[in-house]
């Protein structure tokens, strides 16, 4: 059997990292090494979720890579189940509704969705009637991933759902029109806009740059009137969007504190509207506020502190002395930027280029298209969590809490990424059996 070992030796180096990681960050906190073997700490059950999916990886590897073909859309309706059985059997912790506890064991649906997510639209991709040409086909695969991630949302698990969104660089490469990535990433400029700038001057802005457009194309739209109304939708399409859609989902959809992030990343405050909010929720905004700015404050004062080289393993004050909040799961960057510094962040970041490189060298050489998108995918999933992640820890975008791969603490999100790499080694190990 062909097994790519490069792959699997990053993911070792890196999970390896995490559980060193969490054990520098914890170790105070629960009494030294004592009850590693009672699984009473962090990094004992880390290490027991990593053991946990080396075995399922190994069953993976070992089975018949058309497995994976045959059982797609089956997986993937098991996935919608378990993220519907969130619902009225969920658990709430730290806010969010999106965890199943069975006996002592938890488990979080909306992670492990991921895998099935990307196997059932791999599986549409690689059907032969696809052609994404047609709108219809468009539609459907965008289906298989707005789905969960709308369910996730309302499992207060913003940050999941928009991990799901990753998946459509899959679709761009299998041909997705580039217009509709550049659409989205107008609109979301726009989006960005109208929490900067004033309403009314960014709608005339807007219309100055509809009228030099069709200043700049005037011969051209009076020969072709639907050049002249395509420019006219984008300019009504675009002020709806920033007068109706993005206030709407501010106030009505997205949480106080998921606001205050946003707003927090862009260097703004919330604005407060007495007149519809009530005053728990001008409460909980400024305390929200305080928070997320003490967050990322900590984090960037334990990653500078670190240097070039680090102050060492269980020698950082910030991460060791809980200065910096959620330190084992969703900042357990910080341990590493304090620890080994600059040159430790650097070979970090360089494993992870690694990973993705050799990920997508592996597409590339698959000769089924299920194998291809599914390796994309990966890459995809992987590559929006590291960014965001760090992004989050050097306060570049949104604390929107997205665990970094393999590193950090949590049974659910090392199990999915193990089981991502593993489903992808096997597919690698029969890439020239051309898979539907």
């Amino acid at each position: 059997m062909r097994i790519d070992w490069t792959i699997i030796l990053v993911y070792l180096v890196l999970a390896s990292t995490g559980i060193m990681s969490i054990f520098a960050t914890t170790l105070r906190n629960e009494g030294g090494l004592q009850g590693f073997l009672s699984l009473r700490t962090d990094y004992s059950r880390q290490t027991l979720f990593l053991l946990i999916s080396l075995v399922i990886g190994s069953v993976i590897v070992l089975s018949d890579s058309k497995f994976f073909t045959t059982t797609a859309y089956l997986a993937y309706a098991f996935g919608i189940l378990l993220l519907l059985l969130v619902f009225p059997f969920h658990t709430e912790v730290k806010g969010t509704r999106s965890i199943l506890r069975f006996g002592g064991f938890q488990l979080q649906p909306a992670e492990l969705c991921k895998v099935f997510v990307n196997l059932a639209l791999a599986k549409y991709l690689a059907r032969s009637d696809t052609d994404f040409r047609r709108l219809r086909d468009q539609l459907i695969a965008a289906a298989f991933i707005l789905l969960p991630a709308l369910l996730c949302i309302l499992q207060s698990e913003t940050g999941v759902a928009l991990v799901y969104l990753s998946f459509f660089l899959v679709m761009y490469r299998q041909g997705m029109p580039s217009l509709v990535l550049i659409l989205a990433a107008s609109l979301a400029a726009i989006g960005i806009a109208t929490l900067l700038v004033d309403p009314d001057l960014l709608a005339l802005i807007l219309t100055g740059m509809a009228a030099t457009v069709l200043w700049l194309l005037r011969k051209d739209w009076r020969r072709n009137r639907s050049l002249l109304y395509l420019v006219l939708g984008v300019w009504a399409l675009s002020v709806a969007f920033q007068r109706f859609a993005v206030p709407f989902v501010f106030d009505r959809v997205l949480k106080p504190y998921q606001v205050q992030r946003i707003y927090s990343t862009l260097g703004r405050d919330v604005p407060i509207d007495p007149d519809r909010m009530t005053a728990d929720d001008i409460r909980r905004i400024e305390d929200r506020k305080k928070a997320t700015s003490y967050n990322v404050k900590q984090s960037k004062i334990a990653i500078g502190s670190g240097g070039w080289t680090g102050k060492g393993l269980l020698k950082g004050t910030q991460t060791r002395y809980d200065f910096v909040p959620e330190q084992r799961t969703d900042f357990i960057f910080c341990t590493i930027g304090e620890g080994f510094g600059f040159l430790g962040s650097a070979i970090l970041l360089i494993l992870y280029l690694v990973l993705l490189w050799r990920i997508v060298n592996l597409a590339e050489r698959q000769r089924s298209v299920f194998s291809t998108c599914y390796a994309y995918g990966v890459a995809s999933v992987i590559f929006f969590h590291v960014m965001i992640n760090i992004g989050m820890t050097v306060g570049l975008v949104p604390v929107i809490g997205i665990p970094l791969p393999f590193m950090s603490y949590g049974g659910t999100a090392l199990l999915t990424f193990s089981i991502l790499l593993a489903i992808l080694i096997r597919l690698d190990a029969d890439r020239n059996v051309v898979l539907k």
